[in-house]
């Protein structure tokens, strides 16, 4: 990887060689592998039996999960933050595990529309629960720094899968719990 971004600065018209430049071939090598290492993680990994038995079966949301990931398109980051609830069906997620599913799923190449249905699905999978909500609302710099040069533009997407999806009640709720932020 340090190969090709030599050559992609060589490419800019850059000398690699200059002071300011000779390392940073292996420094954005490094940080590309760091933005993309949910590549490397698995779900199995990351929830790490952290499923326990709860005869809970209120909503669960956690608000605010910020977000770093980088768009397939462009390779330019989005900045957001995602909104996961769910309706445990006999079995709660460890809190954190919550936040550690998104940023799996954040730290890969991808459109925001679709790492929202990943982050549902996987909460789904992993809990089955009865219902799961997802919202992302996220800032997206190919569109802030180049194209339509549009600052203060902010893309939401959102999946709902069961009781969220299908009965109006609960998708009130977690639509009314999001917005009082």
């Amino acid at each position: 990887m340090q190969d090709h971004f030599k050559k992609i600065i060589e490419a800019l018209g850059e000398d690699p060689n200059r002071e300011g430049l000779r390392d940073t071939p292996k420094r954005a090598a490094n940080a590309m592998q760091f933005l993309t290492q949910g590549y490397n993680q698995s779900i199995n990994e990351i929830v790490n039996g952290a499923l326990f038995q709860s005869e809970s079966d209120e909503m669960i949301l956690v608000k605010n999960i910020e977000l770093y990931s980088l768009c397939e398109h462009h390779l330019l980051p989005f900045i957001g933050k995602a909104h996961v609830a769910y309706m445990p069906n006999g079995k709660i997620l460890g809190l954190s595990k919550v936040a550690r599913l998104v940023d799996m799923h954040a730290r890969r190449l991808q459109v925001q529309e679709n790492l929202t249905r990943a982050i549902a699905n996987t909460i789904k999978d992993v809990t089955n629960a009865k219902g799961v909500g997802v919202i992302i609302e996220a800032q997206h710099l190919c569109m802030m720094m180049r194209g339509v040069e549009k600052q203060n533009s902010v893309m939401t997407t959102s999946v709902m899968l069961g009781l969220m999806r299908d009965d109006p009640r609960t998708r009130a709720e977690f639509l009314s719990l999001v917005g009082n932020k």
